[in-house]
C-alpha cells in the first residue's frame, strides 16, 4: 500500500472518529427509539400477533380515519392562513421600517415565544368563551344577540395555532426577504417592470425559501401538537395526537399509539420531501 493511500485512509479514519459522537447520539436518541416504535406498532395488543393490523385499522375504522383527516385539514388550514397573514407583515417590516425599528418589530414578534403555549391556549379560551371578551364586545356593539359558540370548536383551535405561527412564519420570511439585494428590484423597475410585476418576478421567488421553512415548521409543530387542540378544540373534532394520548391513557394500547405516531411521522416526512427543493434552494442561496 502506497504512502498516499495510507495517508488517505488515515484522514478518512480521523473524519469518521470526529463524526462518531454525532452518529452515536443519533443512533441512541433517534434511530433506536424509532426502531423500537416500529417493532411495537407491528404487534397486535389483543392477540400478540405480528402484522400490519394496527395500520389497517387507522385507515379503515371511521373514528381513527376521522381523527387523521381532522389533523391533515387543521394543519393545512393553519399553514396556509399563517403564511398569508405573515408574509405582508414580514414584507412591511423589511420595506417600510428602518433598521432600528425592524429590531423593535421583531422583538414584538418574538414575544409570544416567551410565554408557555399552555398559557396562550387558556388565554384564547378566555377570549373565545361564551362570556369571554369577544362575545361581550360583539354583544355590546349590537352585532349579535346571543353569544357565539367559538370555544371548544375547530375554529378556536385554528385561531390559537394561527396566532402563534404568524409570528414564527414572520421571522422565517423576514430572514429571507432581508437577504434579497435591493438592487435587483431597482434593476427590474429600471427595465420597465411595475411594482406588482417586480414583486411577483423578483421579490416573491427569492423569498420562497423563507416561506418553505415557515411552512415546514408549521406543519411539524401543528401536526404533532396535542395541548392546543385539547384545550381549545375540546372533544368536538379530535385530531390524531389526541387519539394517541387516549390509546395510551385510557386503553393502554401502546402498539396502536405507536402506529398512529408513525403515521404522523410519515406525513411529516412527506411534507419535507415536498418542500425539500425549496429548502435546498435556500441553503444554496446562502
Amino acid at each position: 500500500m502506497s504512502e498516499v493511500t495510507v495517508r488517505k485512509v488515515s484522514e478518512g479514519m480521523k473524519g469518521f472518529l470526529f463524526t462518531l459522537p454525532a452518529l452515536a447520539w443519533l443512533a441512541t436518541f433517534f434511530a433506536t427509539p424509532l426502531l423500537a416504535m416500529i417493532v411495537i406498532s407491528l404487534r397486535d395488543s389483543a392477540t400478540g400477533q405480528i402484522g400490519l393490523g394496527n395500520f389497517t385499522r387507522i385507515f379503515m375504522e371511521k373514528s381513527y380515519e376521522s381523527a387523521l383527516l381532522n389533523s391533515v385539514v387543521l394543519t393545512a388550514t393553519v399553514t396556509v392562513a399563517s403564511l398569508l397573514l405573515a408574509y405582508p407583515l414580514a414584507y412591511s417590516i423589511v420595506t417600510v421600517l428602518s433598521r432600528r425599528m425592524q429590531r423593535v418589530a421583531l422583538t414584538f414578534a418574538v414575544l409570544p415565544f416567551w410565554t408557555s403555549y399552555v398559557v396562550r391556549s387558556y388565554a384564547w379560551l378566555l377570549v373565545l368563551a361564551p362570556t369571554g371578551f369577544l362575545n361581550r364586545l360583539l354583544l355590546a356593539l349590537g352585532l349579535i344577540h346571543t353569544p357565539l359558540r367559538l370555544a371548544y370548536t375547530p375554529t378556536a383551535t385554528e385561531i390559537g395555532f394561527v396566532h402563534f405561527f404568524i409570528m414564527l412564519d414572520t421571522l422565517t420570511i423576514y430572514a429571507s426577504l432581508v437577504q434579497i439585494n435591493p438592487r435587483l428590484a431597482l434593476a427590474a423597475r429600471d427595465l420597465g417592470a411595475s411594482s406588482l410585476r417586480t414583486f411577483l418576478t423578483v421579490t416573491l421567488p427569492l423569498s420562497v425559501p423563507g416561506i418553505a421553512v415557515g411552512a415546514f415548521l408549521t406543519i411539524v409543530l401543528c401536526l404533532g401538537d396535542y395541548v392546543t387542540p385539547q384545550i381549545l378544540g375540546g372533544m368536538r373534532a379530535i385530531v390524531l395526537p389526541q387519539t394517541v394520548m387516549m390509546q395510551i391513557q385510557k386503553h393502554l394500547d401502546l402498539p396502536m399509539a405507536s402506529a398512529m405516531s408513525l403515521v404522523l411521522t410519515l406525513i411529516m416526512a412527506l411534507a419535507y420531501l415536498g418542500l425539500r427543493r425549496f429548502l435546498d434552494a435556500g441553503e444554496r442561496s446562502r
